[in-house]
């Protein structure tokens, strides 16, 4: 499978392996996660440590961590907003964002508080281009 294949093009990117896709653009809510790239680096994933239901994000600031058997890492906000759902899966099975990184493994649904945030981020053809050169 080329990268190209793996990074759908209906969601925006961040330099530090996030996504994020708007899922009601009236509501301004959107889902968030890691890429295909991010956790294939990562390896087998045991924890995540989320923002809880309520908590403030700020634009491509720290929104929590997550633990792989090769390292901890943090993860970014793409956008700023407030939390509204956490994946009620992942306390129990992390490694479903291994196997499904932009289906059953998202992160986080949030009310974004400025859409327009989204602008900044990268494409997936450009965000191809970006994890490319990083081999």
């Amino acid at each position: 499978m080329s990268p190209n294949d793996m990074n759908p093009n209906d969601r925006s990117y961040t330099r530090e392996h996030e996504w994020i896709i708007v899922e009601d653009a009236a509501s301004r809510r959107a889902q968030v996660g890691i890429t295909h790239y991010a956790q294939e680096q990562l390896g087998d994933i045991v924890y995540f440590e989320l923002p809880r239901v309520g908590d403030s994000l700020s634009h491509l600031g720290k929104m929590g961590e997550v633990e792989s058997v090769k390292a901890v890492s943090d993860l970014f906000s793409p956008v700023s907003g407030e939390v509204i759902e956490v994946n009620p899966g992942l306390g129990d099975q992390p490694e479903l964002t291994n196997n499904d990184p932009f289906g059953e493994g998202w992160l986080l649904r949030v009310t974004m508080s400025d859409p327009s945030e989204i602008d900044s981020l990268l494409s997936a053809e450009e965000y191809d281009a970006y994890i490319s050169g990083l081999h």
